[in-house]
């Protein structure tokens, strides 16, 4: 049966037959998945001009630096350390800060064997098929456009706070005919988005070299924050509290606390994976992307941790402002070290620029290549030949999140948008596992699937204990008996399953332990998520899985009976192992 690429929407008539056999191609379609010979050659190669390697590792640090070091960190400390952990919210951050680099780990394995621009989507694509795919980089998507339209608003706040404004409605006017919630209009948020997708769109070289100035002048703000912070710190404030009937010492919250701590603190290290979909615009990937990805979390993770120590010695935790707490510490001194605030101020302006400059290179890059697949309109996945970008995809998404920032009071809290990022931090640790250890044709997968589901449930029945038991000797045994039973899983997986393919130039360390890790800690962070993200998460993946069906499905379907798309699972994958081998290295 040859049908052209559109057939199943050239007329009302040709939809309605392609709907009624919806479950033929989802069953065709859904698991299908693709090759990483497919993903660097054939699929690149439907965007018509490719994009021009230019970026080194430093750009890359630059990137991930500017993605990790935002706005946030200078709320999220406060929260870490007056409600879970205490001073010993320094330790929460390093622990954070292993955790991320655990899951970068995995990105790096994969950006490095397909240096491609579409980052987990990709990566998901070529190991679990091409539904799980789009549900979740368009969940990615969606936690893009969301958190930047709020991150650009919160421009307009810290601005305010930079020109030592007493309200950042200063700088927005009301329309009283609007309902509330959406009736503050906000034209600077607007101008700065459009201003970020034009440096897109004009070049990824140029976008780089203005990241690297934000972030350069955001760093000196940071540095000046830690030694002002040191300078004017206590050592007793790491241990006595102000008020003697709350605990005291480092720990006053005990171990529990420390890693409650952790997961509030980890949001801040989101933005690193975005690093990941600059991949295809890399110069020598081999060396670069492993540079750039790790050193970015490392870099990143020494700066929070001196943060947060420098916050500890300025004030004892119980007198932490939440909401501002390094501003809120300045004020609380004499009046001669208030105008550090407005500094502070400065500083988390610069930080804001840079996460959205790079958050919006992220997205652009995510639907290029979804583009790609043909899950989503193909004119999206166009890179204009002059400028070597994905104009289409920029300038569609940086238009629409101006839009939303325009009137809309998002008011997200941080790990609102963060639960789709850590789906797929979760996705991909997976997938990295399974791409070890199964070769589609020549491999049963089920071993390694059983293992990935013991392993998954086992975290959640930690997690779900950790959460909701009541304290005491029989919720540290039950826990001990998880930890061991996973433990026992991943051991008698490690000497009974030998790995199918081995990674020719770069692959994660004491594989299956690191991703193994990186499982269990996304499962442990999503369970600290509040009941809102769910409902959002849900809600979104709902209406994924609808555009999935009612579109999605049927143009990748034609695009395949064309020969545009690989043929399914079974037919495609006979040859992957040669197709492998002969994966172009650049």
């Amino acid at each position: 049966m040859e049908q052209s690429h559109s057939s199943s929407f050239s007329s009302f008539k040709s939809y309605l037959r392609a709907l009624s056999d919806t479950p033929n191609r989802l069953s065709r379609r859904a698991c299908s998945v693709s090759t990483s010979f497919e993903e660097t050659s054939h699929a690149r190669a439907r965007s018509g001009s490719t994009m021009k390697r230019t970026l080194r590792w430093y750009d890359l640090v630059g990137f991930g630096v500017g993605g990790m070091v935002g706005a946030g960190v200078f709320v999220t400390t406060g929260r870490a350390s007056r409600l879970n952990a205490g001073p010993a919210v320094v330790i929460s951050y390093a622990i954070a800060g292993l955790c991320a680099l655990l899951s970068a780990f995995c990105y790096t394995e994969f950006a490095v064997d397909m240096p491609v621009a579409g980052g987990a989507f990709s990566y998901i694509r070529v190991t679990f098929g091409e539904f799980l795919a789009f549900l979740t980089g368009a969940n990615l998507i969606i936690d893009y456009v969301l958190s930047n339209a709020a991150v650009a608003r919160g421009f307009t706040a810290y601005l305010g706070t930079a020109l030592g404004l007493s309200t950042h409605a200063q700088l927005r006017f009301t329309i009283h005919g609007l309902p509330k919630g959406y009736n503050e209009i906000d034209l600077i948020a607007v101008a700065v988005v459009l201003l970020l997708t034009l440096v897109i769109c004009y070049s990824t070289r140029e976008s780089s070299w203005l990241n690297m100035v934000l972030t350069v002048l955001h760093m000196l703000f940071i540095v000046f924050v830690i030694v002002v912070g040191f300078w004017r710190g206590e050592w007793k404030n790491f241990t006595q509290p102000e008020n003697p009937k709350n605990a005291d010492g480092f720990f006053p919250f005990g171990v529990s606390g420390v890693f409650n701590g952790a997961a509030m603190v980890y949001l801040s290290y989101i933005g690193y994976d975005a690093v990941s979909t600059m991949a295809e615009e890399v110069k020598d990937p081999v060396k670069n992307i492993p540079i750039g990805v790790s050193g970015s979390v490392i870099l990143v993770t020494v700066l929070y941790c001196l943060m947060a120590a420098s916050m500890s010695a300025l004030l004892p935790y119980d007198m932490i402002d939440t909401e501002a707490p390094f501003s809120g510490a300045f004020k609380e001194g004499s009046s001669q070290w208030r105008w550090v605030s407005n500094v502070i101020g400065v500083g988390a302006s610069f930080g804001i620029l840079t996460s959205l400059l790079v958050a919006m290179l992220g997205q652009a890059r995510y639907m290029c290549v979804i583009g790609r697949s043909y899950v989503v309109p193909t004119w999206f996945a166009r890179v204009h030949p002059s400028t070597s970008t994905p104009v289409n995809s920029s300038a569609f998404l940086g238009i629409f999140t101006a839009i939303i920032a325009l009137f809309t009071d998002l008011n997200i809290l941080l790990n609102l948008v963060s639960i789709g990022t850590l789906f797929v931090f979760y996705m991909v640790a997976n997938a990295v596992i399974y791409r070890r250890y199964v070769s589609q044709g020549t491999t049963n997968p089920w071993p390694t699937l059983s293992f990935l589901f013991c392993f998954s449930l086992t975290s959640v029945i930690f997690t779900l204990l950790w959460q909701f038991a009541p304290s005491g000797k029989p919720k540290a045994f039950m826990l001990g008996s998880c930890i061991a039973l996973a433990i026992g899983v991943l051991q008698l997986f490690h000497f009974m399953v030998p790995q199918a393919r081995r990674p020719e130039f770069w692959g994660v360390p004491l594989m299956p332990w690191i991703p193994s890790v990186s499982i269990f800690l996304n499962i442990f962070l999503l369970g600290s998520l509040d009941k809102p993200s769910y409902v959002r998460f849900a809600f979104f993946s709902a209406l994924i899985v609808i555009v999935y069906v009612l579109y999605s499905v049927h143009s990748s379907f034609d695009a395949e009976q064309d020969g545009t798309l690989s043929q399914k699972t079974g037919e495609i994958m006979k040859g992957s192992v040669d197709e492998e081998d002969l994966t172009p290295r650049v």
